[in-house]
Formats: C-alpha cells, sequence, structure tokens
C-alpha cells in the first residue's frame, strides 16, 4: 500500500478503485533489500526490480553502481527470476528469493534508510469485525468546485474523527478529475462513523468504502 520511503504504492491505490475486495487488515513490516547475482558485483550490468523497491535503493544504486542499467519489473520475485537466468545480470530482492532461484548474496540490506518501513493490506470478501482500535480506508471524488475538499472533510471534524492519511489520485476518466483516499481512525460500524460518511456521500460525487479493519500497528 505504502513505504516509508516512497509513499503511497500508486497501482494499488488504482486497482482498488474497481475492486469488489474488502481489506481485512494491515500489516506493518521492516523491509529490508539486497542485491543477488550469480556474478561479481563488478560484472553487473543490469538490476531487475519493482520500481518502487528501486526507489527505496536509489542512493545505493548512485554511489556503488553508476551507469548500470535500472529495469523495472512487476515484482522482486520476478526480477530474481530473471536474473538468474540472464548473464551479467542483478537483482534487489530477499534473501528467501535469492535461496529460491539460487542467486548469491552479493550485498546486504542496500536500502537508503535504516528505517525502511512498508504497510501492506491483507484483502478479501468479508469485512471484519469490530475491534475497538481499528482504521477505515475510504475513497470519493468531489464536484468541481472552490472550496470542495475542505467541505468534504468537515463532517469528520464535526464528528470527531482522526484522519490519518489522504492521498489523491487521477480518475483517468477526464482529465484533473481526482479521487482522493482517505484513511481514518474508527470503524464503519461505528454510530460517529456511520453519521460522518453519511454526510461526506451526500456532498461528494462518489464514495466508496474500501474497508474497515483492525489498526494493528
Amino acid at each position: 500500500m505504502e513505504n516509508s520511503i516512497e509513499g503511497a504504492v500508486t497501482h494499488t491505490l488504482d486497482v482498488l478503485v474497481d475492486s469488489d475486495l474488502k481489506i481485512c487488515s494491515q500489516i506493518i513490516l521492516d523491509v529490508a533489500h539486497n542485491l543477488l547475482a550469480n556474478c561479481a558485483k563488478d560484472k553487473v550490468r543490469r538490476v531487475y526490480s519493482n520500481p518502487n523497491v528501486i526507489g527505496q535503493c536509489r542512493l545505493w544504486l548512485q554511489e556503488n553502481l553508476p551507469g548500470v542499467g535500472l529495469i523495472e519489473v512487476t515484482s522482486t520475485t520476478r526480477a530474481a527470476q530473471i536474473a538468474a537466468g540472464e548473464k551479467n545480470s542483478a537483482c534487489i530482492a530477499s534473501l528467501l528469493a535469492g535461496q529460491v532461484y539460487k542467486l548469491k548474496v552479493l550485498e546486504r540490506d542496500i536500502e537508503d534508510s535504516p528505517h525502511n518501513i512498508t504497510r501492506f493490506f491483507v484483502i478479501g470478501k468479508q469485512d471484519a469485525q469490530r475491534t475497538g482500535n481499528d482504521k477505515t480506508s475510504i475513497l470519493f471524488s468531489i464536484k468541481d468546485k472552490v472550496g470542495a475538499l475542505h467541505e468534504m472533510l468537515m463532517p469528520f471534524k464535526k464528528h470527531g474523527i482522526n484522519l490519518t492519511k489522504i492521498e489523491s489520485r487521477p480518475s483517468k476518466k477526464r482529465a484533473w478529475d481526482y479521487y482522493f483516499f482517505v484513511d481514518f481512525e474508527g470503524h464503519k460500524d461505528e454510530t460517529r462513523v456511520t453519521k460522518a460518511l453519511e454526510e461526506l456521500e451526500d456532498k461528494c460525487k462518489f464514495l466508496k468504502i474500501l474497508g474497515s479493519y483492525p489498526a494493528g500497528e
């Protein structure tokens, strides 16, 4: 969903717009990245990885592998698979991926920040039950008028709901039309949250509840 260095994973946000699945839980993990290959580091000509991962290691790559081609692929697993079968190629991936695809560990922990944390969503068909320590994720689109976003956020202030994240993404339907992704404290079945969402729905063009789930942080 998002990384503490690179921010939101935009593809995930875009997929959630059309998905019928619910967010059931979130997991916060410390993430370490490793340079894996079957050749020496000075022989590496290409490095494969997920674009978000490359971004998390950009400074290290510039300093240690200047001029090497950085090639974005769908996942670190796919990167390891390619590096295992291609001469003078490396990947940024987990130690487990290195074991699976029989790659040598050239460098460990190459992420630019030691506080590299990634937030993952668990998705499913069922809504999660209230625990008393929950978060809710929604998305909405607004009418094109002065002060529209401020107006959308007022119901949360009115009902004392703390917003923890807001992110915008182009709707891809017409120019300068955006979806807003919002996380806030509370469960959708709480009375105050229900009232805030009802008021928001009256004001916005489109509202979708992505899920309520244990905060788990």
